[in-house]
């Protein structure tokens, strides 16, 4: 605390007792003063406290009085066991600074757990993680060990160079009669800061995040890179392999260093404090409805602070950059799974029979297919082709018969009367 600070409390605390100390008080004065000063609301230096309680006063006067009327007696007393904390003993405290040298870069947690393992904890004393995290910090020892790290601001030299991407909570809407959360998947663009595409989805799971990058890559075309983090929708095996076949590197953060997606996480706090104040919440179609005309009429439109250019303009300016998405990028975004064909020539697939060509029984064989369409599965092996599989119609192949080649043969079946159906 300065010398100033020091006299600015001083003076708030002669304030306080000033009419209290004088002398000639008549009898029951000093008491009903100090039942008025206890009743008021002060404003006290350096502190958040607006009340002043009568043993605090008493111990004011009773030092003045006893200094000789030294205005310096009201001065505040510094801590005599400042650089201390009184919930570590000595003991405790020093057996904790030899284990923080032996375990640099082990969380706190995993020391206090050592220490009580270890028996080196004092008994009757309780370590917390906020009394150790602070008496570390105290001591010089949270990241001593930690070299600094070299983080400089970065900037991508071309639209779709890089693309940032990442998951928000978002506001809940009415849905099948009752209310349900969303969440904001985006994409934003390195060097213009513009967005590929976002959207709110009820999800934040991997099918939901590749329906919004397939978006994405059909609206403004394929990044060379693709900066994410790491949660399981990032590091599921299918992102990789989207990724991988159009030729996008996937890059995940570094685990607790948002640093390197601040631009997304600016794009995040615009999004909240400039939509979601007037967002619809009716339907999330109306939401996203709402959030498409926002992107386009005012994000992309208004001139951003570090570019200096609209994320639009700055965009296109160097359009004749860009990779385009090809034609067949819906067959980029199958799932593909492995699978052996069964004797009676048939795979399943997510609980589902298909039946698979007779060549191919006994071989194991990569299906080809979107989850959301289980009608459509292609069948391949050794990266050729067999066509779309069928599935099994129980029904028709109990009618199923073949000749001495292998050739199919249907027996229609008789109706009532006899005659052929």
């Amino acid at each position: 605390m300065t010398p100033e600070e020091k006299q600015k409390i001083a003076t708030f605390r002669f304030v306080v007792i000033g009419d209290l100390v004088a002398s000639n008080l008549e009898p029951g004065e000093q008491e009903r003063l100090i039942r008025e000063k206890i009743r008021r609301k002060w404003q006290i230096p350096l502190s958040l406290r607006t009340r002043v309680g009568r043993s605090t006063i008493l111990r004011w006067i009773k030092l003045y009085k006893d200094s000789g009327n030294k205005i310096e007696s009201l001065f505040p007393d510094g801590r005599n066991d400042r650089g201390k904390t009184r919930a570590i003993d000595d003991e405790t405290a020093q057996n904790l600074i030899l284990l923080r040298k032996d375990m640099p870069k082990a969380p706190v947690h995993e020391l206090i757990r050592t220490l009580r393992q270890r028996n080196l904890i004092t008994p009757g004393v309780h370590l917390s993680r906020t009394t150790v995290y602070r008496f570390l910090h105290r001591q010089q020892l949270m990241h001593a060990a930690l070299p600094p790290t070299d983080r400089r601001k970065f900037e991508a030299d071309l639209p779709n160079d890089l693309w940032q991407s990442d998951c928000m909570h978002g506001p809940h809407v009415h849905s099948d009669g009752r209310l349900k959360k969303t969440y904001l998947i985006a994409f934003i663009d390195d060097h213009s800061r513009l967005i590929p595409h976002a959207a709110f989805f009820f999800s934040e799971g991997v099918q939901s995040y590749l329906a919004a990058l397939q978006q994405a890559l059909v609206t403004r075309g394929l990044p060379r890179k693709l900066y994410v983090d790491n949660g399981s929708a990032f590091r599921s095996h299918h992102l990789e392999l989207v990724t991988a076949s159009l030729g996008i590197a996937l890059i995940h953060a570094t685990p607790y260093t948002p640093q390197g997606k601040g631009k997304i996480e600016r794009f995040f706090r615009t999004v909240r404090s400039g939509f979601l104040c007037d967002a619809p919440t009716t339907h999330i179609d109306e939401l996203n409805a709402a959030f498409a005309a926002w992107l386009q009429q005012t994000y992309h439109q208004r001139k951003h602070s570090a570019t200096g250019q609209t994320p639009f303009d700055r965009f296109t300016t160097h359009i004749h950059c860009l990779r385009m998405a090809p034609n067949d990028i819906k067959d980029h975004f199958r799932a593909r799974a492995r699978r052996r064909v069964a004797k009676d020539r048939t795979v399943v697939l997510d609980g589902r029979l298909y039946e698979a060509p007779v060549s191919l029984i006994g071989q194991q064989v990569e299906l080809f297919f979107h989850p959301q369409d289980p009608e459509c599965v292609e069948i391949k092996f050794q990266q050729q082709s067999y066509g779309i599989l069928r599935l099994v119609n129980l029904a028709v192949n109990c009618r199923v018969k073949r000749d001495k080649n292998s050739q199919i043969q249907i027996n229609a079946p008789l109706c009532s009367s006899g005659k052929l159906f």
